[in-house]
């Protein structure tokens, strides 16, 4: 049944970015089947064809969810529910819980992010609502001490503040890290969810603005069906030129990409595990994850446990709603693509075991979808790449083998195979413009954004880092499609990706580590270069962007993961 909180006209919605991505993934496969214009079966031909397919679908998905979004950011959308983006700042009547889950994390950092948000919700005089909880996983002992004695430091600072979380700060530390993360917030509900109407789920690199904890905690509060608000979070302090550039990506891309899926969503929305406030109990009552059947890497618990959260309360009749309007929200990122590989690598497992959650009964269709999407999110690396390889097999093919011209049949006229060069161009130039209408799109709506647009050093300076952003994320994009695609090989073959401590500090990796993992895509990018110059010049110099990606992958790892 559709939640009272539903958007109008959210079925048309979703026919219209949904339909629309279809009529054009057919056009597409149309034009496409055309440059294949070759008089007999292929098939290298087909398997071509039925990859640009999908992968023309997620594209073209991507691109009209963008154009929802763009209406969204024009007309300042992207909130509901009743809440605002400013003005006097909504009473509380229930007590809200805090969560910061940490693991083998910097205690002075941790605590530094809590005090930020204590003295903020103290601004807003809303501070006795909220209780601060530090769940910790820890497992190395020195920093399991240190962990204490911030905790303890931090709560004899806040003790004398008067009310609120001011002495009312709590730490816990597991013994037995059962299912990680999930466990840990789970173990929670447990033992003390029934004491807190709502919790909001931080992580160890989370902050958020006390307003945005009121405004979010207010609306949970008017609206008794809605199960979760998710904000938006915004990335922060990059130093390196990768976190720069990610976070430079997420705060002019981030917004059009958030107002578009919410757009359409509406209240069957998703979580990101973070940054979020949750009715403590919808999640009791139906966020109970199931132990997968099978081996590792597909069995066991779920890694990536905020989408099936997410979908189980829904399930249960709780509307799920994203707010990408509302300022306020943050979040780090990883400082090197080294490190990103790492992280993404245990996504990329939890999001592929969402294959065995899809069948689950009851679910949402657009919760289904959200799980779809983010294993295609990794499965799409090594379509990518096959589509790339069977090209690169079809030009070889054409150059080396010698053509049929008359077959077995008798007939007046040869047969011609071919490949239409200039309808080729075509579909190559309107590929790459629904691929990159999104980062035009964003950067028009950024123009009318004056405060973004300033923080983005104006109009000119903003253009230019789109500019630079694009083409160093276009070198980049080849090793990301390698590196994903080695992931999902390896967790077919039944590699475990482990629970390890993320990095977030600038510390650069040394030259000789970098050359050791990046050598291999070197290697590829080299071999694959000399398959293209042996055809033809011109498939070289088409092929150039993804061969100097490959071809410089060290010292691009190496440029990009630097502070300086």
């Amino acid at each position: 049944r559709m939640p009272v909180t539903a958007p109008r006209f959210i079925a048309l919605r979703r026919l219209a970015v949904i339909g629309s991505a279809s009529l054009l993934t057919g056009y597409g496969a149309y034009e496409m089947n055309l440059v294949l214009n070759a008089t007999g079966f292929s098939v290298l031909g087909a398997v071509l064809l039925a990859l640009f397919v999908l992968l023309f679908q997620w594209i073209a998905l991507a691109f009209t969810s963008s154009v929802g979004g763009f209406v969204s950011l024009l007309r300042r959308g992207g909130l509901g529910l009743g809440i605002a983006r400013d003005g006097d700042l909504p009473a509380l009547s229930t007590r809200t819980a805090l969560l910061m889950p940490t693991y083998n994390e910097s205690p002075g950092r941790v605590m530094a992010g809590l005090r930020a948000m204590h003295d903020s919700l103290a601004a807003t005089g809303r501070l006795d609502a909220f209780d601060i909880f530090i769940l910790s996983d820890t497992t190395n002992p020195d920093i399991w001490v240190a962990e204490e004695a911030a905790f303890l430091a931090f709560r004899a600072e806040t003790a004398g503040t008067g009310g609120g979380a001011g002495g009312r700060v709590y730490y816990r530390r597991r013994p037995v890290n059962t299912e990680r993360k999930a466990g840990n917030i789970a173990e929670w509900v447990r033992r003390f969810g029934g004491a807190y109407p709502q919790m909001v789920t931080l992580d160890a690199d989370s902050l958020m603005d006390g307003g945005t904890l009121v405004r979010i905690t207010a609306a949970m509060e008017r609206h008794p069906q809605v199960g979760l608000i998710q904000t938006l979070p915004e990335i922060v302090n990059g130093t390196t030129l990768f976190a720069r550039m990610q976070q430079f990506a997420g705060r002019v891309y981030g917004p059009l990409i958030a107002h578009g899926i919410a757009w359409w969503h509406g209240s069957e929305g998703n979580y990101w595990g973070h940054n979020a406030v949750i009715r403590t109990r919808a999640f009791a009552e139906q966020a109970g994850l199931p132990h997968l059947p099978g081996r590792k890497p597909f069995g066991g618990h779920i890694l990536s446990h905020d989408f099936v959260e997410a979908a189980l309360m829904r399930r249960g009749g709780w509307a799920i709603h994203m707010v990408p309007g509302l300022a306020g929200s943050y979040e780090e990122s990883p400082p090197s693509l080294t490190d990103i590989a790492i992280r993404d690598r245990r996504w990329c497992q939890g999001n592929l075991q969402h294959a065995k959650v899809l069948r689950t009964r009851g679910l949402h269709w657009v919760s289904r979808l959200h799980m779809m999407m983010g294993i295609g999110s990794y499965v799409t690396s090594p379509m990518w790449l096959v589509f790339l390889l069977v090209g690169i097999l079809i030009a070889l093919q054409t150059r080396f083998q010698k053509p049929e011209y008359f077959g077995d049949t008798k007939s007046l006229y040869p047969n011609w195979p071919q490949v239409d060069p200039e309808q080729a161009k075509y579909v190559f130039i309107g590929t790459m413009a629904i691929l990159l209408a999104p980062k035009l799109m964003a950067y028009v709506a950024l123009l009318f954004d004056r405060p973004a647009r300033q923080g983005c050093g104006g109009a000119l300076r903003a253009g230019l880092s789109v500019l630079v952003e694009t083409v160093i994320g276009g070198l980049v994009a080849p090793i990301a499609m390698l590196i994903q695609t080695s992931g999902v090989l390896s967790i077919l073959m039944g590699q475990d990706s482990g629970w390890n401590a993320q990095r977030r500090d600038d510390g650069g990796v040394p030259l000789g580590d970098i050359a050791r993992a990046y050598w291999r895509y070197m290697l590829f990018g080299l071999i694959l270069g000399g398959c293209a110059w042996s055809v033809s010049i011109p498939l070289f110099l088409w092929m150039t962007p993804v061969l100097l990606g490959l071809a410089f992958a060290i010292p691009l790892a190496a440029v990009t993961g630097d502070r300086a």
